[in-house]
């Protein structure tokens, strides 16, 4: 896959909207309005401030199942990413967590998004909402089923989790890679340090980019204008959001002044 076919760029710099709580969250607030009017605000920093592309997700909806998401937030995803549709030109991706990429496809395929993230795409991962099973196989089987080319983005050893067996930790990087391309068929590959903010070392991100050929890796997650150019001299390109939320608190809204920061730094000669 070209990275310059979906994002007009060969180095994207993709940034997220973490929504607030959706219905039948534990932290669900009772105004979908709401929800909408922050993911608003929070795209329109980010397009105008110059990301290639953004990712939706139910961040905020922890604890997270590990199967299928209730009917309640499929719907409102969709409510959301379409009216983001409405409102910015890039292209838009989902991430329905912890890991239930049907409903993503679904959504996308529905609202007429390019791309999707996976956690467990392949593999069994140990993780705190239990161990999570990719099935790589009902996932692709779907989405030819749909008739449609939303890209598939897989992480490899996701964060928050660890790789249950000894087959990833004894066969490395290189093979995670290489499997969730090859027999996963995933479009990219996502490469993140160990937890939500945690950039991935620049050995694992080599290795990743070593093993997946003409596959497209990306950071995913830790980038910041401090490191920024460290770690893309091994990636071709970046899933950016913690450092991009005021006070650089994940917590908060995206920052269109951080936004703008990350964009001019990346944009930067080294």
């Amino acid at each position: 896959m070209e990275l310059n076919e979906l994002f007009k760029t060969s180095t994207p710099v993709i940034g997220v909207v973490h929504l607030l709580p959706l219905p039948t969250s534990a932290r669900w607030q009772g105004s979908l309005q709401m929800v909408i009017d922050r993911a608003v605000q929070e795209a329109v920093a980010l397009a105008s401030g110059g990301v290639n592309g953004i990712i939706v997700e139910n961040f905020f909806d922890a604890p997270f199942t590990k199967g299928a998401v209730d009917p309640a937030v499929v719907s409102a995803m969709t409510i959301v990413v379409s009216r983001l549709r409405q409102l910015v030109a890039v292209p838009i991706g989902l991430n329905v967590l912890r890991n239930d990429a049907h409903s993503g496809l679904a959504i996308a395929a529905c609202t007429g998004a390019e791309f999707v993230r996976v956690n467990v795409l392949t593999g069994v991962m140990a993780t705190d909402q239990g161990l999570i099973e990719g099935d790589a196989h009902q996932l692709m089987r779907y989405r030819r089923e749909l008739g449609v080319d939303i890209k598939v983005f897989a992480d490899v050893l996701v964060k928050h989790a660890a790789p249950v067996g000894t087959l990833a930790t004894e066969t490395g990087m290189a093979n995670v890679v290489a499997d969730t391309i090859h027999r996963g068929l995933a479009d990219a590959v996502i490469v993140s340090g160990g937890a939500t903010g945690h950039p991935p070392t620049s050995q694992d991100l080599a290795k990743a980019k070593a093993a997946a050929g003409e596959t497209p890796v990306l950071i995913g997650s830790g980038a910041t204008v401090d490191n920024i150019h460290q770690l893309i001299q091994s990636a071709d390109g970046v899933i950016v959001s913690s450092s991009l939320k005021r006070w650089g608190q994940i917590e908060q809204a995206v920052d269109p002044n951080r936004v703008g920061q990350f964009m001019d730094e990346i944009a930067s000669p080294t």
